[in-house]
């Protein structure tokens, strides 16, 4: 970044129905939330602009809450008036809902401090045809206090091996979780995890874990052992991606 440049930063949410996730890839592999929102910032400037991100969400991922910062040598353009310019250039299922100007130093993915994310389950009736982008549908009703007493297990620094997939290619496995929690938003169910960072599919993971634990009667006790077993096998499915959305990102 040039000293002439300003440091804008971005909130972010899109439908990643039909988005092959977050990163930018080859344009043969599908449209990405990076690379459609870079062709849109590269039309207003007239040259590439890249830009960084909070996490990099999944092919079917959500998010309500993304942030990303780019730089830009636009002098004459109030922050806020990225929004609406942007806007008319993205198509309806990505949209940038708040612009600021931010400090040089800020980064979108290094200055994060959580990462917030919610899982949504209908379990209690038949979905409508629109809620089966934006939630899995059980065809059972679990234990919400159940499946709480996994979630409490879920706090403090944690190796995660065990929701781990064989190619996520991190150093470490740690991660340190602020809480998680299922609880009841009408008539839907709603699993929110908080943690410093994930690996890849985790939130998936272990929304599949806690749930076949609650089906399969696992006691507290024993989910905290599957925890340490660091064992892949030990853990349940990884649940679709349509459920997931990426809902805050915290500085």
């Amino acid at each position: 970044m040039s000293r002439t440049e300003r440091n804008i930063r971005l909130l972010v949410a899109y439908d990643g129905t039909d988005f092959s996730g977050w990163q930018r890839q080859d344009s043969a592999k599908g449209r990405t939330v990076q690379g459609v929102l870079e062709a849109a910032l590269a039309r207003l400037h007239k040259r590439p602009v890249n830009l960084s991100a909070a996490g990099r969400t999944d092919a079917g991922v959500h998010a309500a809450g993304q942030v990303a910062n780019f730089y830009t040598d636009i002098k004459n353009m109030a922050a806020e008036r990225f929004v609406p310019a942007l806007n008319s250039l993205l198509p309806q299922d990505l949209r940038v809902l708040a612009a600021q100007e931010t400090s040089s130093e800020f980064h979108a993915r290094f200055a994060a401090q959580s990462r917030t994310y919610r899982y949504y389950i209908i379990g209690e009736r038949h979905a409508l045809p629109h809620e089966l982008r934006y939630a899995l549908q059980l065809w059972r009703r679990p234990r919400v206090e159940c499946l709480n007493s996994y979630a409490r297990c879920l706090r403090g620094e944690l190796d995660c091996s065990v929701f781990a997939l064989s190619k996520d290619p991190s150093h470490s496995r740690n991660r340190y979780f602020f809480g998680a929690l299922f609880f009841v938003e009408r008539d839907t169910l709603v699993f929110e995890i908080t943690a410093n960072a994930f690996l890849w599919k985790m939130v998936r993971s272990i929304v599949g874990t806690l749930l076949y634990c609650e089906e399969h009667d696992v006691s507290p006790d024993a989910f905290r052992a599957l925890l340490a077993s660091g064992e892949r096998k030990q853990a349940g499915p990884t649940v679709p991606p349509h459920g997931l959305f990426l809902w805050n990102v915290a500085y």
